[in-house]
């Protein structure tokens, strides 16, 4: 089955994404809430909670090599592929984020299986 994206704007700009000191958002994309992270002037959309234990992304931080860390038991996220870095074998689900002239978009999925619903 074809999964098709939808892109779904969550700000009128970057400037507008409100960004806590740690780089991190909390916006709603669609109906989803999800995290946004800015590293290195790029910016990145994933799950708002910790797979393991649910902990608000958002009250995290990013390390220097760019991963979101859980504010509750530390456990760290690559932004861009959703791959758990620090051993304990989650997967924090993660969307494609595009810039364009009137706004930032996310990419969410549609279709697949639950499309035929």
């Amino acid at each position: 089955m074809n999964d098709k994206i939808s892109w779904v704007k969550v700000a009128e700009s970057r400037e507008e994404v409100p960004f806590g000191e740690n780089g991190l958002a909390e916006l709603m994309a669609g109906d989803k809430k999800v995290c946004i992270g800015t590293y290195k002037d790029e910016l990145f959309a994933f799950a708002a909670k910790c797979p393991h234990a649910s902990g608000h992304l958002k009250e995290g931080y990013i390390d220097a090599l760019g991963n979101v860390v859980c504010p509750l038991h530390r456990y760290k996220f690559c932004m861009k592929n959703g791959r758990n870095v620090s051993g304990e074998g989650y997967y924090l689900k993660h969307w494609p984020v595009e810039v364009r002239a009137d706004g930032v978009y996310v990419g969410m999925k549609t279709g697949g299986f639950f499309g035929w619903f």
